[in-house]
C-alpha cells in the first residue's frame, strides 16, 4: 500500500524510470526463461546450458547497475519525499530499504509479465521455431522459473539499496563533492593500460598467430590469442578507469591560463563533476566500442552474426544510456542553486548555455579518444 501511495506522487521522470526498470527486467527475464526452455528441450546439453546461463549475466549486471545509478539520484531529485519519510520516523537504513523495495517491485512486475507471456506461448500458440526456446512438450517445474526470475528483483533491489550513500540519504547531511583523484586512482589505470598495450603488441608481432591455442570467442567473433584477449581486457579496464581523471584534466585545461568567463564556467563545472560523470560515461563508451567492433566484424565476415548477442547489446546500451541520463539529471539538480545564483548576479543565460555546449564538446572529445582506442585494440586482436 505504501508503494501505491508513493506512485500517486510520481512525476514523468519517476514514472519513466520505473517503467524503464520494469522493461529491462522483463527482457532479462526473457533471457533466463529462454535458457530454461532450452535446457528442458535438451536435457543432455552439457556445457551449453551453462553457457546460456552465462550469457544472461551481462544484461542482469546492466539492469542492476542502472537500478543503482537511478536509485542514487532519488534523494537529490526528490528531497521532499526523503523529508516526508524522515518526518514519519524513517531512518537512513529504512529509506535505503524503501528505495530498494521500489526498484525490486518494478523488476517483479516486468518479470511476472514476461513469465505470463512465456506460459501463454507454451500453450500450443508458438510455432515450431520457438518450441525449443520454450521447452514445449516438456512439463515445466514450478520452482524453476520462480527461482530464476527471483534473481532479477533481488539483484536490482540490493544494488539500489546499497547505492544510496548514508550521508546523502537525509536532507542536510550532504557533504561537498570531492573533485580530485588520488595517486593510486591515477597510477592503477595507467599501469593497466600500459600493460595491456604491451600484451597486445606481443600478440600482434609477426609469427604470433602460430603460438599457443587460439581462443574461440562467442557471438561469432572468430578467434584470438590469450595475449591479445588479456591485453585488450587490461587496456579496456585501464581506459575505463582513466575516464574520470581525463575528464578532470580536460576541465582544468579549459580553465588554464587567463580563461574567458565561458571557458572558466565550462572548465570548473567539468572538473567538479568528473568523479560522478566518469563511471557511467566509461561504461557507456566501453559498451559502445564493443558493439561497434562486433558490427564491423560481422560486416566483414558474412554469416557470422548472431541474434542473441545483438539483443543483449541493445539492452546493455539502453541501460548504460539510461544510467548516464539519470546521473546527468542528478548533476543538474545539484547545480541548480549555483545556476540560480549566477542568474541573480546577472549572468546572461546565453553564457550558461555556451558553457554547457563547450563542456559537452570537451566530454565528447575525451570519450572519442578512450572509446576509439578501446575499439581499435579490440579490432586488432580479432582474427
Amino acid at each position: 500500500m505504501f508503494y501505491l501511495r508513493l506512485a500517486r506522487g510520481y512525476r514523468a521522470p519517476d514514472l519513466g524510470r520505473w517503467l524503464l526498470t520494469a522493461l529491462a527486467a522483463g527482457v532479462v527475464a526473457a533471457f533466463l526463461l529462454r535458457s530454461l526452455g532450452r535446457a528442458m528441450s535438451d536435457p543432455d546439453g552439457g556445457t551449453d546450458a551453462l553457457a546460456r546461463l552465462l550469457w544472461c549475466l551481462p544484461p542482469l549486471a546492466a539492469v542492476g547497475w542502472f537500478a543503482a545509478v537511478a536509485a542514487r539520484a532519488v534523494p537529490a531529485r526528490r528531497p521532499e519525499r526523503i523529508t516526508g519519510l524522515r518526518t514519519a520516523g524513517a531512518g537512513s537504513g529504512r529509506i535505503r530499504a524503501l528505495i530498494g523495495g521500489e526498484v525490486a517491485l518494478a523488476c517483479t512486475l516486468g518479470s511476472v509479465l514476461t513469465l505470463l507471456l512465456f506460459l501463454v506461448l507454451r500453450n500450443d500458440i508458438a510455432g515450431p521455431s520457438l518450441a525449443p526456446d520454450l521447452g514445449m512438450g516438456v512439463p515445466l517445474p514450478a520452482a524453476a522459473p520462480v527461482t530464476l526470475l527471483a534473481l532479477v528483483p533481488l539483484t536490482a533491489g540490493i544494488a539500489a539499496a546499497c547505492a544510496v550513500p548514508l550521508d546523502e540519504t537525509l536532507p542536510g547531511r550532504r557533504t561537498g563533492p570531492r573533485t580530485g583523484f588520488g595517486a593510486l586512482r591515477i597510477a592503477l589505470p595507467i599501469g593497466l593500460a600500459v600493460i595491456g598495450l604491451a600484451l597486445e603488441l606481443i600478440a600482434l608481432r609477426p609469427g604470433a598467430a602460430a603460438d599457443g591455442r587460439p581462443i574461440h570467442l562467442p557471438a561469432g567473433l572468430g578467434t584470438t590469442s590469450t595475449a591479445a584477449l588479456g591485453g585488450w581486457a587490461a587496456s579496456a579496464l585501464g581506459l575505463a578507469l582513466l575516464t574520470g581523471p581525463l575528464l578532470s584534466w580536460t576541465g582544468r585545461l579549459l580553465a588554464a591560463g587567463r580563461p574567458t568567463p565561458l571557458r572558466l564556467l565550462a572548465g570548473r563545472g567539468l572538473t567538479a563533476q568528473a568523479r560522478r560523470l566518469g563511471p557511467p560515461l566509461a561504461v557507456l563508451t566501453l559498451a559502445l566500442a564493443l558493439v561497434l567492433t562486433t558490427i564491423r566484424y560481422w560486416i566483414g565476415t558474412p554469416g557470422s552474426a548472431d541474434a542473441l548477442p545483438a539483443v543483449e547489446a541493445c539492452l546493455v546500451l539502453g541501460c548504460a544510456g539510461a544510467a548516464v541520463a539519470a546521473r546527468l539529471a542528478e548533476v543538474r539538480t545539484d547545480r541548480r542553486d549555483v545556476t540560480d545564483a549566477l542568474l541573480r548576479l546577472g549572468t546572461p543565460p546565453r553564457l550558461l548555455f555556451g558553457a554547457i555546449v563547450l563542456r559537452t564538446l570537451a566530454v565528447g572529445t575525451t570519450l572519442l579518444v578512450t572509446g576509439g582506442a578501446t575499439a581499435a585494440l579490440a579490432a586488432a586482436g580479432l582474427r
